[in-house]
């Protein structure tokens, strides 16, 4: 019985030819090209994020919240992140190796088996063309997704957004990135699911992401990416489609907005035409107090009704808004002491008070990060 081509197959098939002709082009140009025997730049650097967390809500456990990753213990001193990364810089290619601790690592790569639950970074690339504007990246790597990274030095708020953590911060695949100029980069990648670097067991399609970046002045961003695949087996098969979209721009040298959204879309069984979805925006301003000092605030929203992304807890699932404040010290660029307070706020009791269900949840957090590289 002849086997019909689904419309997503054959996009991992016209994938797979770009990068086969992509590769025989690279060995064409790659002999002629004297650049290739630069040295390389070989580097290493660290990050650590030590914190406390001081949930008014009274958490009866050590995780606070299920939806959390980051930052995501009650009343004592931890370690958020902390990595070792050792890199290789060279005109045509590049690599990458961190490995990482912390609470993030156990919260976030909980389902990876042994010792990939301590891999930050892994990945490899080459450069596909004479003007390096071409790349190819393969391994693991941080998600296209977002604006906010797991380094919480490199994001405007202390903790992250309920948009940012749940959704990737990591993909294992392989990724093609274009520049053809300086306001523009395109890339599409293939991966191994949404955020996993082992696929699940049973699942034998790969997922596909995009984006697109136009950066028109140096004040102003705008960012599309894009995410299509499953993280079920073949046998329950739901098809997950997952659109990110951000607007960052400098109103002036002291004040700073973005504008963000993530809308998502997942099939309620298998081969269903029925879908449920979840949604999310949200807004920061950011503020230069000094040359040292720094002040943010974020309004946000998230509802996930049937519980995608956020197990339900209430017949309507997970309906939040958020407010927060942050205050960021810099004694230098690479030093930083955080303090955020952030409340949460639903309709239906999502939280957990004293062991009560509750409709808010007020905490705050602290933390003192140092860079070095």
């Amino acid at each position: 019985m002849k086997t019909a081509i689904t419309p997503i197959r054959k996009i991992y098939i016209l994938v797979f030819i770009v990068l086969i002709s992509e590769c025989i082009s690279l060995i064409s140009y790659a002999q002629k090209d004297s650049g290739w025997r630069e040295r390389p730049v070989v580097q290493l650097s660290g990050f650590a994020d030590i914190y406390y967390v001081y949930d008014f809500n009274q958490p009866s456990t050590k995780d606070r919240q299920v939806y959390f990753y980051h930052f995501n213990r009650h009343n004592q001193i931890n370690l958020n992140l902390g990595y070792l990364k050792f890199s290789v810089q060279h005109p045509k290619y590049r690599a990458n190796l961190a490995l990482h601790l912390g609470t993030y690592a156990v919260d976030n790569y909980s389902s990876e088996p042994g010792m990939l639950k301590h891999l930050f970074e892994a990945n490899s690339g080459i450069s596909l063309n004479s003007k390096n504007t071409f790349w190819m990246d393969v391994g693991v790597f941080a998600s296209h997704i977002g604006f906010e990274s797991a380094v919480s030095m490199d994001n405007w708020t202390l903790t992250r957004s309920l948009l940012a953590e749940n959704s990737p911060y990591y993909l294992t695949g392989v990724k093609l990135t274009y520049h053809p100029n300086p306001k523009w980069e395109f890339a599409t990648l293939v991966c191994n699911g949404w955020q996993h670097i082992r696929k699940t067991v049973g699942n034998s399609m790969p997922s596909l992401g995009t984006q697109v970046k136009f950066t028109p002045d140096q004040n102003t961003v705008f960012n599309w990416s894009s995410f299509i695949g499953t993280d079920d087996p073949d046998s329950t098969r739901r098809l997950r489609i997952f659109n990110n979209l951000y607007l960052q721009y400098q109103v002036s040298p002291k004040i700073g907005l973005i504008a963000g959204f993530d809308i998502g879309l997942q099939q309620k069984e298998k081969n269903s035409n029925n879908y449920n979805s979840w949604f999310s925006p949200v807004l920061m301003a950011r503020y230069a107090i000094s040359e040292k000092l720094t002040s943010s605030v974020r309004a946000e929203y998230y509802q996930d009704k049937n519980g995608v992304m956020i197990p339900a807890v209430s017949a309507k699932g997970f309906s939040t808004s958020g407010l927060s404040l942050n205050l960021d010290y810099f004694p230098l660029p690479t030093i930083v002491w955080r303090i955020e307070g952030r409340w949460l706020s639903s309709k239906d009791p999502v939280f957990i008070r004293n062991g009560m269900p509750a409709v808010t949840n007020l905490f705050f957090a602290t933390s003192i990060a140092v860079r070095f590289h």
